[in-house]
């Protein structure tokens, strides 16, 4: 495994978001198995709440899926190594302060999430909203 990757895994075991993804997969139902790049993929989450195709905690990547396509993995990969440099929990309130803006300045959650932005909004599956003042009407 890359040193990044190494790096990313212990930092979110140690700031706790890790352990807190895979508690969530087990209260979930989720089966879980190793992905790449030290992600844990926990595939068949039970619940629907939050309400998206995949989301991460730590390394722990939940889906309802059976599988996950490589380019939601990667998008996935990437809001693992936010976790790690947001310190872990603190990922929580950043996140959503960043999902209120976004809903705030288009109307959609995650086109002006900055942690959605920089994951890949592509990858992720997101649509490129206008801003509210840059619609046509």
């Amino acid at each position: 495994m890359d040193g990044r990757y190494r790096f990313r895994k212990v930092a979110n075991y140690l700031n706790l978001a890790t352990p807190l993804g895979l508690l969530i997969s087990v209260a979930g139902g989720a089966t879980r198995r190793p992905g790449p790049d030290g992600l844990v993929l926990a595939c068949g989450y039970r619940h629907r709440f939050p309400v998206a195709g995949a989301f991460t905690v730590g390394n722990v990547v939940l889906t309802r899926a059976d599988t996950l396509d490589e380019r939601l993995i990667r998008h996935e990969a990437r809001h693992a190594t936010q976790w790690a440099w947001c310190a872990g929990l603190p990922m929580l309130p950043l996140y959503l302060l960043s999902m209120l803006v976004s809903v705030l300045l288009c109307g959609h959650q995650a086109s002006y999430n900055v942690f959605e932005r920089l994951a890949g909004l592509d990858d992720g599956g997101y649509p490129h909203a206008p801003l509210w003042w840059r619609r046509r009407r």
